[in-house]
């Protein structure tokens, strides 16, 4: 059984699923996801992709959706009975999943039924609430890890939880140099005299769109007052989202539906929000200027109880500000495009930026993610 509640999440479990299959060829897959999972031939029971939101007050209100959702799966899991169930990122869902299985299990003894609980993609417990590590530890037999300072984190916080930093699942998903160096843009060549190249990636979420476009929309006004010849494109993960973008103001603007690598790959500088996507940003060496706004009650929670310096994968893993951040009040139109401005003007930076994110892809390990994570998987039955 695998979970995934995002466009990121849904893509990891279909390559997941694809590796476990070529190991197992007789397993049987199903669950809650959305159109990649499908294709990949994991029977689902719902598309849990088109319920994505995030932050308190997103989640409030949706509460008794997502408490059916959850019911409907546990449910779902208790009468097939599967051997492994598998939260693919989505920690909030999954972390509480496992942990309804688990006591499921401790209730029910003798009901011949005890799965073992795994999580492909580690909750952000080392940026808030590092106590969820011990509910990991509690509940979980296996964590999945893709970056490489978790494993040592959780070794120091929870020895007995089992983790295994299987490397990037980007890594090796784009293989085709040709690709990633398709233009100057990302293949590092000076853009002075020619048509600069701006992609916008608001997010993947209804309420990610509705924060993060009209602010990006303002700042790419001001960015071709100053660069009349700059070119503009958006991409968006699914066509549902398209509508709601024009709604927003995104009229006279290329929209993309999926495709990112093309995209990022002929493209000189990016607006991102600080998500999954800025990890992609970094392996083309797309330099991006990052922003994040959620509801006022979401904000003032999540800055009680986040220890992290920078909302931006990035930023983290090279432990200094690579791209410039812009978080709530101060993801302004102004500042996004001032910060856009210098990133398409300033050689210099462009060049000490791409050096840095060389340095970050390469710490991610070798490409073969979803196939050692399968192998870690099937090592629990052994």
């Amino acid at each position: 059984m695998l979970i995934a509640g995002e466009a990121s999440g849904d893509l990891l479990a279909a390559e997941l699923v694809a590796a476990l299959r070529g190991q197992l060829p007789d397993a049987q897959f199903f669950g809650a996801g959305g159109a990649k999972m499908s294709a990949a031939g994991v029977e689902l029971a719902f598309d849990l992709t088109q319920h994505s939101v995030i932050g308190v007050s997103d989640v409030l209100k949706n509460i008794l959706k997502f408490r059916r959702l959850f019911n409907q799966l546990l449910a779902l899991a208790i009468e097939r009975k599967p051997d492994v169930v598998i939260g693919v990122d989505y920690g909030g869902f999954n972390l509480r999943f496992g942990q309804a299985v688990k006591k499921y299990v401790r209730k029910n003894p003798f009901s011949n039924w005890n799965p073992k609980i795994v999580q492909f993609v580690s909750p952000q417990v080392w940026a808030s609430r590092p106590g969820r590590a011990d509910k990991l530890a509690r509940d979980y037999d296996l964590l999945l890890s893709i970056f490489p300072f978790e494993k040592d984190w959780y070794a120091r916080r929870v020895p007995s939880l089992r983790v295994e930093f299987v490397g990037h699942p980007m890594i090796g998903r784009f293989t085709n140099d040709d690709l990633r160096f398709t233009s100057g843009s990302a293949g590092g060549a000076s853009i002075v005299n020619r048509q600069s190249q701006i992609l916008l990636l608001p997010g993947s979420r209804k309420s990610e769109l509705q924060r993060h476009l009209p602010v990006m929309l303002a700042a790419l006004k001001t960015i071709q007052e100053k660069l009349p010849a700059a070119k503009a494109k958006m991409v968006l993960p699914n066509p549902a989202l398209v509508t709601l973008a024009k709604s927003l103001g995104a009229t006279n603007l290329e929209i993309q539906i999926g495709e990112l690598p093309w995209a990022l790959a002929e493209s000189d500088v990016a607006l991102a929000s600080t998500g999954t996507v800025t990890m992609e940003c970094a392996f083309f060496g797309v330099p991006t200027a990052t922003l994040y706004k959620t509801s006022w009650l979401t904000y003032q929670i999540a800055r009680r109880i986040v220890t992290v310096k920078s909302l931006t994968m990035p930023n983290l893993l090279a432990g200094e500000p690579v791209f410039p951040e812009f978080i709530q009040n101060e993801a302004t139109p102004e500042n996004l495009s001032r910060a856009a401005l210098e990133l398409l003007q300033d050689e210099s930076r462009r060049k000490q930026i791409k050096a840095q994110l060389a340095k970050i892809i390469a710490s991610l390990g070798e490409p073969g993610a979803a196939g050692r994570a399968a192998h870690a998987v099937l090592s629990l039955f052994k």
